[in-house]
């Protein structure tokens, strides 16, 4: 058995293996309940209406999904160009900082003017924070998988350093946690008595207008053709380093806007459980999306149906709630298989 490089591949292929990886993953999840000693049937029954059975945990679907699609946009946005920005994590955390910064009582504006300015400034220093590592890329091809995973770890530390010490809140009573976001800059609820807020509508339209930035725009074909080949690209005219810069700034700034959305929309202060991981999650969600921006909004609604709805089928049919992070798992992993066959033919030679 070996593997050979398809000469071309159908415009449906990459579709029809996401769909594949996403039912893999759901025969897997079966599995595992079994071994729980549960049925599959009533464990799928109880996860999906954990997720969609009432008003709320609709809501609170949508709420899980909002910074899965900032974080996955991110990673979507570079992995198109092929610049490997594992740090989305690190920039959700950045973006939260300066929403706290600016959010706290330092400038005060209404709300129509103050929700936006927070939203800039968190993009701004989200992509700020990723900017010198394209540089160390593009100028001294230092490997940006272990700049951007490390930068994740320097900048967590940096928000655990400052909960602890001078922005922590003094009427937090012991916790490390800062003050609460001023009234003006607090994210209105889409649901009205639920966690369901401004950013998810927010998430969503950035979506589609990445999709007609890399759809409709110069910059768009740039980026597209310097993923395919930066060598070609170069010699067509394009500006690689130019490219690569904008496609930074793009994915950093995005990532940042999911600590905006956080921090003032979610939580109202900044902590530092803030995300559970929703840097790294947000990768499994521009892989199973097939890196497309509308693809990125349902897989991070897949991946967050599968996070609430373990919650309640834990409860209901006593499984352990840790199987949500094994499904995401192997969502990750099927993908990956998926990618590898919409390249390559598995070709077999011999006899069984």
């Amino acid at each position: 058995m070996r593997l050979e490089a398809r000469e071309q591949t159908p415009a449906w292929l990459p579709w029809i293996a996401i769909i594949s990886s996403s039912l893999a993953t759901l025969i897997f999840a079966a599995v595992l309940i079994i071994v729980a000693g549960a049925s599959p049937i009533e464990g799928f029954y109880e996860l999906f209406r954990g997720a969609f059975g009432s008003k709320n945990s609709i809501a609170e679907t949508g709420a899980t999904a909002t910074p899965l699609i900032f974080t996955g946009l991110a990673a979507a946005v570079a992995f198109r160009a092929r610049f490997w920005n594992i740090g989305a994590e690190g920039q959700l955390y950045i973006g939260a900082l300066a929403t706290t910064f600016f959010g706290t009582g330092l400038i005060q504006f209404a709300p129509f003017i103050m929700i936006p300015f927070l939203f800039l400034m968190g993009f701004i220093f989200g992509a700020l924070a990723l900017l010198p590592l394209v540089l160390l890329r593009q100028y001294l091809k230092v490997d940006e998988v272990v700049t951007t995973l490390l930068m994740n770890f320097v900048i967590i530390l940096l928000v655990s350093y400052l909960l602890e010490g001078p922005w922590k809140d003094p009427y937090s009573l012991g916790w490390p946690q800062a003050a609460p976001i001023v009234d003006s800059g607090v994210l209105p609820q889409i649901i009205p008595r639920t966690r369901l807020h401004l950013g998810f509508a927010i998430a969503v339209s950035i979506a589609i207008v990445i999709w007609y930035v890399q759809t409709k725009t110069l910059f768009g074909f740039s980026t597209r053709a310097v993923g395919f080949n930066p060598s070609a690209a170069k010699h067509s005219g394009i500006s690689v380093t130019k490219t690569m810069i904008g496609v930074a700034i793009l994915s950093g700034g995005i990532a940042g806007l999911a600590g905006v959305s956080e921090t003032a929309g979610l939580k109202g202060y900044l902590t530092l459980d803030l995300s559970p991981g929703f840097g790294y999650t947000g990768i499994a969600v521009a892989m199973l999306g097939n890196l497309h921006p509308i693809g990125v909004i349902f897989s991070a609604m897949f991946i967050a149906v599968i996070y609430v709805g373990a919650d309640a089928m834990s409860r209901a049919i006593e499984v352990p709630t840790y199987l949500a992070d094994v499904i995401v798992a192997s969502t990750i992993l099927t993908v990956l298989v998926s990618l590898v066959l919409i390249k390559y033919r598995i070709i077999f030679k011999g006899k069984f």
